[in-house]
């Protein structure tokens, strides 16, 4: 998570643009901000490094670190691109530094990347924690944390009761250093469909605190560096297979353009795996010598990340809705936000109860994915804004037999109830959505939900956003709606029973409606005693009434007496 080399700046750039626009804050309110993210990623960077816990998931991490550089940017203060590590206390020396791994954004920038070079090959990007292993006569010797690149944790005891890692090896290896990613070993693990699992995190756990030989059993070896070992890639990693290091062969392939890594990466997010991966990694076979290896250095090799499953996203302001039945609605609106290739501006917080307890205020950043079909969904906040200013929600004041007339007050309510009908299941009206239905009732300002029906194709028409050609497909479909069924109008009246129960009910006018008694819609189905109470409210409204005698006076079948 927190790979201290950085070049993380790379590694979200296809996001920016989400935030791209700095946030309208005065200098002392940006200090304030920038000083408290600071401070609570220095705490995230402790828990890993010292106690070997992850407190926020990687993906989150990297993108509160990548907006933290932004608002930095946006106010004048120093940007460090490169995460911050604390002191972890590692004195055993590594023999040959860990490098680290430069993160690129997209294919456009690993083309650019790979231009001039040969010899590439793409290797799956193993989450675990990286690990030098030291072979001396044959017998593992030591075992050491990446640390800061140069000095590390003493991991030998541990990792010589891990199965995976051979004890014992020959040939070329016998006096060797290799570098690779201890891991939790998996079965059928699909990254695309099962995600991080928090992998990282575990694997840390299990290596730093005191674990049974049982766990340590769960952790597998990926070696991916063999530091002054053989020239050719081939060579290297058949000698790492026959000493008991199969994983390596296996999982590197030969690539000579960014669409076989791009093949490869789409190929090992989307199929069963050993282990956990966060992207690929493509490196050059000829590596230069171990003596010159630094932290930060490693040029010959570069990471192409997944996208997120997840995204940060920066909330701009909380805006209400009123339903069809009342009902009021909270949505989040974002900053864009890409999530796989939907770009998502609006999420659904729910009821008014629902968003107090999520506590969210413009200037929070949220943690948004897809839902089932592709629905933007809330996963959690994860940061919030000092500045709690929230907006004050409507008067609980609508209800199922409110704002079937327009007034002021009602203006949300009564274009829920107008988007409504215009379903399919009620009357049908193809074309005509929420924007419609408000540039129609701007420009003609309807007086209740079915002033539309008196509507001439000239002023449809001479309806902003109305073409001459869309004009008369909306006027031939108001036209078609007066044809409807009975049942659907009453639909569209917002009477409070399901289709189903309607149509049970078997009524074909205004009149058979109001005979019925309160016994019997009782018995209809998926109906009961308070849905036949609010049938009759319904029937009572004065509103709905006078809605009757006007269809009435239009002639729509079953309301003429």
């Amino acid at each position: 998570m927190k790979v201290w080399m950085g070049m993380l700046m790379g590694l979200l750039l296809w996001q920016t643009q989400s935030w791209a626009v700095c946030p309208v804050w005065t200098a002392t309110r940006a200090k304030a901000e920038i000083s408290r993210l600071q401070q609570q990623i220095s705490r995230w960077d402790d828990d890993y490094w010292q106690k070997g816990v992850s407190s926020v998931p990687d993906g989150v991490y990297d993108q509160l670190r990548v907006r933290l550089t932004q608002w930095q940017r946006c106010f004048g203060d120093s940007v460090t691109s490169e995460p911050v590590m604390p002191a972890i206390g590692g004195t055993t020396v590594h023999p040959v530094a860990h490098t680290g791994v430069r993160k690129l954004a997209d294919k456009r920038a690993m083309q650019q990347w790979m231009h001039g070079r040969n010899d590439l090959w793409v290797q799956p990007k193993v989450d675990g924690v990286a690990v030098t292993l030291v072979y001396q006569k044959g017998r593992l010797t030591q075992a050491i944390s990446r640390g800061d690149g140069l000095k590390g944790e003493d991991w030998t005891a541990k990792v010589q009761q891990i199965p995976a890692v051979p004890q014992t090896v020959a040939g070329a290896l016998a006096d060797s250093v290799l570098q690779g990613e201890i891991f939790l070993r998996q079965e059928g693990h699909i990254q695309q469909k099962m995600g991080g699992m928090n992998a990282r995190s575990k694997v840390a756990g299990i290596l730093m605190r005191k674990e049974s030989a049982s766990a340590l059993r769960s952790l597998g070896i990926f070696i991916w560096a063999w530091p002054d070992g053989p020239s050719v890639m081939t060579e290297r990693v058949e000698q790492l297979s026959a000493a008991g290091f199969p994983l390596t062969q296996q999982y590197t392939l030969p690539v000579s353009n960014s669409d076989a890594i791009e093949d490869a990466r789409n190929l090992w997010w989307t199929t069963a795996l050993p282990f956990v991966t966060d992207g690929v990694v493509v490196r050059r076979g000829k590596e230069p010598e171990a003596r010159h290896w630094l932290p930060g250095q490693g040029d010959w090799l570069v990471a192409w990340k997944y996208p997120p499953v997840a995204q940060v996203a920066d909330v701009q302001a909380i805006q209400f809705s009123v339903g069809k039945s009342g009902k009021i609605s909270v949505v989040a609106s974002l900053a864009p936000v890409m999530l796989d290739d939907k770009r998502v501006q609006r999420v659904n917080v729910g009821s008014v109860r629902r968003w107090e307890e999520w506590d969210i205020a413009p200037g929070d950043q949220i943690l948004v994915s897809l839902a089932g079909q592709g629905i933007p969904r809330i996963d959690e906040v994860v940061w919030r804004s000092s500045d709690r200013t929230k907006p004050v929600p409507p008067a609980d004041r609508f209800n199922s037999l409110t704002c079937y007339f327009a007034t002021a007050v009602c203006q949300e309510q009564f274009i829920s109830r107008l988007v409504w009908m215009g379903t399919a299941g009620v009357l049908g009206l193809d074309g005509v959505g929420e924007a419609g239905w408000r540039a129609l009732h701007q420009r003609h300002p309807f007086g209740h939900i079915f002033s539309w029906l008196g509507l001439t194709l000239e002023q449809i028409q001479n309806t902003p956003g109305f073409a001459k050609a869309k004009g008369e497909q909306v006027w031939h479909q108001f036209s078609l709606a007066r044809k409807q069924p009975f049942v659907r109008w009453v639909m569209a009246m917002g009477i409070p029973l399901t289709q189903p129960a309607l149509n049970a009910s078997g009524v074909s006018s205004w009149r058979e409606l109001l005979d019925r008694k309160e016994q019997y819609w009782q018995q209809l189905p998926a109906t009961g005693p308070r849905r036949a109470r609010q049938v009759m409210e319904w029937l009572a409204s004065s509103e709905v009434k006078a809605l009757s005698r006007w269809l009435a006076a239009q002639h729509i079948e079953g309301f003429t007496p």
